[in-house]
């Protein structure tokens, strides 16, 4: 882990929780492409209102990462890469993107926590994130619907 803020909440949290003194090191990420979205979605995370991800499978495929797990740690830090708590991934479907409900985007947790917001911000969001690849959004992409528990934070 390069990032010294989530090395030492990793710490905090191992401290505190040594069965899982031998996981995989958490991934450290913050949420969206700008910073003022970033560090909302921290704050929606350390509150426990934002519980999932989306994910375009084909952004992670052309970026190469792997795919989210049952299990895995994450931690997420605001734009400025401080962290901000730790998430455990307790599910991941693969849905495509026009079957995106309104349950799902309330878990999500951004804007109004409407399916129209989460629908609107995540096409415009794709298809940013897909344009250096020559990709475009599609209705019938494959999203990956990453849910996740917060674990742990400094209050």
């Amino acid at each position: 882990m390069d990032n010294a803020s989530a090395r030492n909440m990793w710490g905090d949290y191992l401290d505190n929780h040594l069965e899982d003194a031998f996981a995989e090191a958490p991934k450290t990420v913050h949420f969206c492409d700008n910073e003022k979205d970033a560090n909302e979605c921290a704050k929606l995370v350390k509150k426990g209102i934002k519980r999932t991800t989306s994910h375009s499978l084909l952004g992670l495929q052309h970026r190469k990462e792997s795919l989210p797990k049952v299990g895995d740690f994450t931690v997420v830090t605001n734009w400025e890469g401080k962290a901000q708590c730790i998430v455990r991934t307790t599910g991941v479907k693969f849905k495509p993107f026009f079957s995106i409900d309104e349950e799902y985007a309330k878990l999500e947790g951004e804007g109004d926590k409407s399916l129209e917001y989460w629908k609107k911000t995540h096409w415009e969001y794709y298809g940013r994130e897909l344009e250096p690849f020559n990709r475009v959004p599609r209705e019938s992409m494959i999203i990956v619907c990453e849910e996740f528990e917060k674990v742990f934070d400094r209050k």
